[in-house]
Parts: C-alpha cells; sequence; structure tokens
C-alpha cells in the first residue's frame, strides 16, 4: 500500500502548478467565504487555536484559518506542494508552518492541536483507520476533527462540465493514472461516509456527525471550482 502513497506524491507533483493557480483563484472566489463558514460552523468559538492543516497541498484552508488569527500547521506528503505553500505564505506575509509529512504519521507530541481540519484527502488514504487513530492522540480533549471529502472512490463520471473546469486541462495519461489509484484504494475501503464513522468510533472519538449538506452549499454553481461528487463534512470530538 505505500506504493499508492508514491503514485500519490508524483501525481500531485505533476499537478501543483495548475493545482495552486486554481486554489489562488478560488481564495480570491466567493468560495473564500463559504469555506470560511463552514469552517467556522465546527470550531471553537471566540478563541485562537492551534490547527494542523492534514494535506494542506498548496494551503487553502490554513491560509483561510490563519487569516482568521488562528496558529496553523499545514502537512502534506509532495514536496512541492508545501514549496508553494511556502512561497505563497511568504508572498501573503503570513506565518503559518509548513512541512512536509505522512497523514498516517504525523510527527507532533500527543494533545498538540485544537482541531484537525482536512479536505478531500481522507479517501486517498490506505490506511485510513490508522490515520484517524493518530489523528485522534494528537487532539486535545475536546478538541474537534473537520473531515470534507466524498466518497471518490465509488465516483461516477461527470456527465458535462463547463469548459473551463479544472479537470479539462488535465492531461490523458494524468486522468489514468486518477482512474487507478481510485481501483488501487477501492478494496480497502468501504463505503462512506457511514465507514468513516465507524473508524472515528474506535479510534475514540465521540459526538460524531455528518453532514451532508455541504456540498450543495459551497457548490450551488456549475463552474471551475465545481465538484460533480456528492461530499461531506464528518465531525468528531477527541
Amino acid at each position: 500500500m505505500d506504493m499508492i502513497k508514491e503514485k500519490m506524491a508524483s501525481y500531485w507533483s505533476r499537478r501543483v502548478e495548475k493545482f495552486a493557480s486554481l486554489r489562488r483563484r478560488e481564495f480570491a472566489s466567493e468560495k473564500h467565504g463559504q469555506w470560511l463558514a463552514e469552517l467556522n460552523r465546527y470550531l471553537p468559538a471566540n478563541r485562537k487555536l492551534h490547527i494542523l492543516d492534514v494535506g494542506t497541498g498548496t494551503g487553502f484552508l490554513a491560509f483561510l484559518l490563519a487569516e482568521s488569527g488562528h496558529h496553523v500547521t499545514g502537512i502534506d506528503l509532495t514536496p512541492a506542494m508545501i514549496a508553494e505553500a511556502k512561497r505563497i505564505a511568504e508572498i501573503m506575509k503570513m506565518p503559518l508552518d509548513f512541512s512536509v509529512m505522512d497523514a498516517e504519521k504525523p510527527d507532533f507530541p500527543p494533545q498538540s492541536f485544537d482541531a484537525i481540519v482536512t479536505r478531500k484527502l481522507t479517501w486517498t488514504l490506505p490506511h485510513l483507520p490508522r490515520a484517524y487513530a493518530q489523528w485522534h492522540e494528537l487532539l486535545k480533549p475536546g478538541g474537534v476533527l473537520i473531515n470534507f471529502d466524498a466518497d471518490y472512490c465509488r465516483e461516477k463520471e461527470a456527465v458535462s462540465l463547463p469548459a473551463h473546469h479544472a479537470h479539462q486541462d488535465v492531461g490523458g495519461d494524468l486522468m489514468e493514472e486518477y482512474a487507478h489509484m481510485k481501483e488501487m484504494l477501492r478494496p480497502v475501503q468501504q463505503p462512506r461516509p457511514r465507514w468513516d464513522v465507524e473508524l472515528l468510533s474506535c479510534a475514540g472519538f465521540h459526538n460524531i456527525a455528518v453532514d451532508t449538506g455541504v456540498w450543495q452549499r459551497i457548490y450551488r454553481e456549475i463552474d471551475e471550482f465545481y465538484d460533480p461528487t456528492p461530499g461531506f463534512a464528518i465531525t468528531a470530538i477527541a
């Protein structure tokens, strides 16, 4: 299964330039406020938090949270993504910590964070039970996990997408690689988010809640940021 991680890192290394450009446009769009509202829906209010953004990519969620005054650390398996996140942080003059790190084995002391956030990452993890257990250890008692994801290993091909959609300029070889990774992961994953609820409970989380309305709130328009796969937000307390 470590081969999947190598393939993922290779795949995203090849997509980093266009991915970073898309995230910059998203940050400057109305999605900025929409995603921040979703995060604030679940985060403890009226205090500054230590937050870990797992699978940060080029730092979209991390920058939103840092802009709100939180202390944010972002980790990602792909060095090129972290390099770009650091570059953007310097330009924006925002004090974030970014590191190359495996989401399934984050290297931090126990109870380091008030919250862990992640977007469209957990479907890529070959050992999701291990990841949830590790994340539980990293949260302070009462800390919150906020996971935005979808069952991408079982997603259906979109009937139609706008001409300027993000996937329209992804080459055929990369799309084949993406499909192959889903085929590799599908046998080790059960249907989600039902499976996530079971795994989080086993990892020691409580007050586990699934919100399937988030995708309708975020993706009301079929634009370049549109995600045709119905997703969910799952939250849990350590």
